[in-house]
């Protein structure tokens, strides 16, 4: 299925059921007063997320949904029938946004979470509602109410434990396809992976998510090369995996250039805890790769550097090893969080 990240829509909810004039008419009943019900309230419209789903494509292809309007009233005050609510189903992970895309809807974060968007209108009040002592037989009613309508954008940030992270050609593909049962496009040439994969990794019964996003850019922060949307889906990761090509010459410059866009894109996501590993090992021989991890250690500060192969799978255990502990970590956090053991930082 093709990968489809944001979508822009038009919801409608339903106008509400007028209400109407009606009196009571039965035989041997002189004065029967007035029965016009009251209209129906028009139908909603949610957003739900669903599992199994990992991406908006439907509404590249359908982008009007409207509920149905309320019927009217009828007589004997009878209420009319509510309008049909639509739903639409998303992806877990998917925020809404309004029409110019500034002011977050809802973010919908877990399964079967669900959200209405759209209010359907109230039914308007049929002439029972206006009798009174002094007015016993009211010619009065009222319309439906208008329901509400607009655009909203679909944004989909992928929910992952962990997001790689790596220039073009780094392989972060190749280790995605090594790790998970993933089947990301894999070649010998730079921006091979043109929309972001998950996998599941494995290690040692502990399981985790992954999310392979498209090779950056200098200036990805800014939006070259649709930056800011693949930034987007390592957004929600508990840390990122940054993966080199240590066939590079200048490793650390490279290094520098990604962690700048990290800070440019903002958020926590230069703060998130972060695996450095050195790939390629394979090709360019221990020797050199050690001498290359070294290299890219002092750019990095010190930080730890691991040599892997993706290819050969040297490395590959360890990596994983230090992945899971950071995926586990989250859901820890994530556990007491949930139980009010750990107080959420406020943010604006």
């Amino acid at each position: 299925m093709k990968f489809l990240d944001q979508a822009k829509v038009f919801i409608a909810s339903g106008n509400g059921g007028s209400g109407i004039i009606s009196f009571r008419r039965e035989k041997y009943v002189e004065f029967g007063g007035p029965d016009g019900g009251d209209g129906g309230k028009g139908g909603d419209v949610y957003v739900e997320a669903v599992e199994n789903l990992n991406t908006l494509i439907d509404y590249r292809y359908v982008q009007h949904y409207k509920a149905e309007r309320g019927k009217n009233g009828q007589s004997a005050n009878k209420f009319g029938a509510a309008g049909k609510s639509v739903t639409l189903r998303v992806p877990v992970g998917t925020q809404i946004l309004d029409e110019f895309g500034e002011s977050v809807l809802a973010d919908l974060t877990e399964p079967g979470e669900r959200v209405m968007i759209a209010k359907g209108g109230d039914g308007g009040f049929g002439n029972a509602r206006f009798k009174t002592s002094t007015n016993r037989a009211p010619r009065r009613r009222d319309l439906g109410y208008p329901g509400e309508e607009r655009w909203v954008w679909l944004h989909l940030k992928l929910i992952a434990d962990i997001g790689l992270l790596g220039f073009p050609n780094a392989g972060k593909s190749t280790f995605l396809s090594a790790v998970s049962k993933a089947t990301p496009k894999i070649a010998d040439y730079p921006f091979t992976t043109l929309h972001p994969n998950l996998g599941v990794a494995a290690i040692q019964n502990r399981s985790f998510v992954i999310a392979d996003i498209p090779g950056l850019i200098e200036g990805a922060s800014e939006g070259a090369g649709m930056g800011t949307r693949f930034l987007g889906h390592v957004e929600r990761s508990a840390g990122l995996l940054h993966i080199v090509d240590g066939c590079e010459d200048d490793l650390g410059a490279s290094y520098l250039k990604l962690r700048q866009e990290l800070e440019l894109y903002g958020g926590d996501l230069a703060e998130k805890t972060e695996v450095l590993a050195l790939n390629k090992a394979d090709a360019i021989g221990q020797e050199l790769a050690e001498d290359q991890a070294r290299s890219l250690s002092e750019a990095a500060g010190g930080k730890k550097v691991w040599i892997m192969s993706a290819v050969s799978g040297e490395g590959v255990d360890a990596i994983l090893h230090e992945l899971a502990n950071m995926a586990d970590a989250q859901r820890a956090e994530d556990r007491r969080v949930a139980k009010g053991e750990v107080e959420e930082p406020w943010t604006p």
